[in-house]
């Protein structure tokens, strides 16, 4: 992103170690404000030249994060080493999927009250949490930075919720067999990040994936031909885009631009 010049100001919202990722992201003429959780995150990014950071605090979700009332130590110790603290961020990634936007948004409340605890202490201009399941709920929490990334493309996880995004990328594939119940394309497991379960196909009903395969049954008026091409809605667009090489811009049926997806292996 920084080499195609898109914005002065990054954000790589994640802890690294690696030090020649650090050194690779500190010797960019943009800058690169990263994630830091501990002590050997700080360690890390200080001594390979990174300049800016967040503070991540756990709001909730048992991933990455520092404790609330730990956050402003951290805070000091990283400006201490000539760091540049921005603010915190925390990720409520844990209600993304929360039922009923009620029940959602007091929940988010009560996990961006945590990330407010921990800026009374760290301090910083940033406030950053919330994803595309939440996106429209921070107008009140103090969040003055939202992460909301795959409101983009979309997928039948989030596709669920009702949100005000379309759907913009597809796995496309072909149909390989058909008898009289189902049909089987070539779009399966090594094509779709499944971890939000099955993809899905406008007007058929899929039965299962397997390593190479999706099986589906098409609707009884439009009954599937060998050679039909069909598009598949991928559950999970993230992983699902990880798994491929480059993605094709399409307008209608003409493929207008190929875009490698150049991060893959770094």
């Amino acid at each position: 992103m920084a080499r195609a010049g898109l914005g002065g100001d990054l954000l790589l919202a994640n802890e690294t170690v690696d030090p020649a990722r650090l050194k690779a992201m500190a010797e960019l003429g943009t800058p690169v404000t990263i994630a830091i959780d501990s002590d050997a995150t700080l360690d890390a990014a200080a001594e390979a030249g990174i300049s800016r950071c967040l503070i991540d605090v756990n709001v909730g979700l048992p991933r990455c994060g520092v404790a609330p009332d730990a956050a402003g130590a951290l805070a000091d110790r990283a400006r201490a080493r000539g760091m540049e603290v921005r603010g915190v961020m925390g990720y409520e990634g844990h209600l993304m999927m929360v039922d009923g936007h009620a029940e959602r948004q007091t929940a988010v409340d009560q996990s961006m009250a945590l990330l407010r605890q921990a800026h009374a202490d760290v301090g910083g201009e940033i406030i950053s949490a919330g994803g595309t399941g939440t996106h429209d709920m921070h107008g009140a929490t103090g969040v003055n930075e939202v992460q909301a990334g795959s409101y983009a493309l979309m997928d039948t996880h989030y596709g669920s919720l009702g949100l005000p995004f379309e759907q913009a990328l597809h796995v496309l594939g072909t149909v390989i067999s058909v008898c009289a119940d189902w049909a089987v394309a070539d779009v399966g497991l090594k094509a779709l990040g499944m971890d939000h379960g099955n993809p899905s196909i406008v007007g058929s009903s899929v039965w299962f994936c397997s390593d190479e395969h999706i099986t589906f049954a098409p609707p009884a008026d439009q009954p599937a031909r060998v050679g039909d091409r069909i598009r598949v809605i991928p559950s999970h667009i993230d992983p699902t885009i990880a798994y491929h090489a480059v993605m094709h811009v399409a307008a209608g049926e003409e493929v207008v631009e190929t875009w490698p997806v150049d991060l893959r292996g770094w």
